[in-house]
């Protein structure tokens, strides 16, 4: 899957679909990772629940909050 902003590639990658059982609020959640600084990697793991109901919207989702957080 490949995540583009204004015409630039912000995220390119496979996100993986696990079914959960026995979650109260979710029955699927996508994960994926990427490398960071370094030899470093970040793990995201994005329920199905809410807006998100897709991989896709997963990886936007995840976007979203990584920049937020950075703001703060």
């Amino acid at each position: 899957m490949k995540e583009t902003f204004q015409g630039q590639t912000v995220w390119e990658g496979t996100v993986q679909v696990f079914e959960l059982q026995g979650h109260p609020t979710a029955s699927r959640c996508y994960a994926w990772s990427h490398a960071t600084q370094g030899k470093k990697r970040r793990f995201v793991a994005v329920l199905h629940q809410g807006p998100v109901d897709s991989p896709e919207k997963a990886v936007r989702a995840a976007i979203v909050q990584h920049v937020r957080e950075k703001a703060d």
